[in-house]
């Protein structure tokens, strides 16, 4: 195969099939080439996936050695997106009746929500995880995208048993700003015991739900190593009873008197 085939195949696969550890012999044969072909092939896609801001290549020596792709998104890539939508968010024509704010049209876009996925899967890629945690409805988008660049399942919590998920493990827990009781019920099928989970959810105000979440995990012994936000409550800091979370935006109070919104930046940090 022409090295320029093999390029395109190589980096076809990759993509695919992020974070996944493939030993260099599947491609030699998959590619019909030398092992040290290969090597000077991957070198050529590594260079190319960090210029153009796409992420890794990971690559292991010894008899276990091989090489993963690692999905990242650049800085300053990140930060332009997360811009717009600030931008998107801000626009009057959001604000709903009772100072709501209407994005069901930013989880429902595909191109945008598997950005979203990117930039958690960015904050993320230095952590070891087995599986993205959510709550439905509204956050399964954003873990379905976030998982798509981890290659990790997704687990869905949800507020009532379904009789086709079998037996379930459920918990009470008060919702962080209305104070109110809530259930949350998870299968007891869906997640091995000691797995190590990220937690993503679409929006937090108190906090109360995430809470719920990791109460729900410890019932499986599992560990929580990232929560991801996609916008937080920027006025909910004093009652918030999570402090441990990554956000990729802040939304202010919506002005109903001025119809204003005021959208910044939540305190995500990169991985380089």
């Amino acid at each position: 195969m022409k090295r320029s085939n093999r390029l395109v195949v190589l980096t076809e696969y990759f993509l695919e099939n992020p974070r996944k550890h493939i030993q260099l012999p599947y491609f030699v044969e998959l590619c019909d080439t030398t092992k040290s072909s290969i090597s000077e092939d991957l070198d050529i896609i590594h260079e190319v996936f960090q210029n153009k801001g796409l992420g890794y290549l990971e690559r292991t020596t010894g008899a276990g050695g091989g090489v993963k792709y690692i999905a990242t998104s650049s800085v300053e890539e990140s930060e332009a997106f997360i811009s717009t939508l600030q931008k998107k968010l801000e626009d009057p024509a959001r604000i709903l009746p009772g100072g709501y704010l209407y994005m069901s049209d930013i989880l429902g876009d595909p191109s945008t929500v598997r950005e979203i996925g990117r930039v958690f899967a960015s904050c993320f890629a230095h952590l070891e995880i087995d599986a993205i945690v959510t709550v439905a409805t509204k956050g399964i988008p954003l873990a379905y995208a976030t998982a798509s660049f981890l290659n990790v399942p997704v687990i869905i919590a949800r507020r009532d048993p379904k009789v086709t998920e079998g037996s379930s493990v459920s918990i009470n827990y008060v919702s962080g700003s209305s104070r109110k009781i809530q259930t949350m019920v998870l299968p007891k099928r869906s997640l091995p015991d000691g797995s190590k989970v990220c937690i993503i959810d679409d929006f937090m105000k108190a906090g109360g739900t995430i809470t719920g979440i990791k109460s729900l995990l410890e019932e499986f012994s599992a560990t929580v190593q990232a929560v991801g936000v996609l916008a937080e409550a920027d006025d909910e800091e004093d009652e918030r009873v999570i402090t441990d979370y990554t956000s990729l935006l802040k939304i202010s109070p919506v002005d109903i008197q001025n119809h204003q919104v005021s959208v910044q930046p939540g305190n995500y940090q990169m991985e380089s």
